[in-house]
């Protein structure tokens, strides 16, 4: 098990093969799903032959950056992912990301991971600049992109049909607030 990042609760290790029925269990909960653009849960062939090799292919071509497993370090349990990649409107962003299992929510673990990412992002791989998105229904996720330090930095409609938001930490803005500390 390939551990990237190690937090007080928290391992992110990298995906392997052998996370098919994990993401199949997340991805199955309709509560996960709900403010996701995935109105039905994958199959276990979609992700064996494409999300999978998908985040383990990260790792190569992006060293540094890529999906995450979140495993609770006392019980050994999935709890979901991270991702921490290019964002894919603008190469200079790093885009945070997560999904959870229900049974994880409210109990800080969302904050934890992030908080912890974009440290690693800013201290270690000289990331500028931080984005998060959600739909602005999915208060609990735009929540943890506040506790995570990350701003407002505009509203707009995701498909021409929904509301989303765009979060957004500085490196710097990021480093000042450490200093003040």
């Amino acid at each position: 098990m390939q551990i990237f990042l190690e937090t007080e609760r928290l391992l992110l290790r990298q995906f392997t093969l052998n996370d098919v029925d994990n993401l199949l269990a997340l991805d199955s909960d309709v509560e996960v799903r709900r403010y996701l653009d995935m109105p039905a849960p994958p199959t276990r062939e979609s992700i064996a032959e494409h999300t999978l090799p998908r985040f383990m292919a990260y790792y190569t071509q992006y060293a540094g950056y890529g999906f995450w497993a979140a495993i609770e370090k006392t019980s050994h349990a999935f709890l979901g992912w991270f991702h921490f990649r290019l964002a894919t409107e603008d190469p200079e962003e790093i885009e945070l990301g997560y999904r959870l299992q229900r049974l994880a929510w409210g109990k800080g673990y969302a904050t934890e991971g992030a908080q912890a990412l974009i440290r690693k992002g800013f201290l270690e791989l000289g990331v500028r600049r931080v984005v998060a998105t959600a739909l602005v229904a999915n208060i609990a996720s735009i929540r943890v992109m506040e506790k995570a330090g990350l701003t407002l930095e505009k509203r707009y409609w995701y498909k021409g049909t929904l509301e989303a938001v765009k979060y957004v930490l500085d490196r710097d803005v990021y480093l000042n607030r450490r200093a003040q500390r």
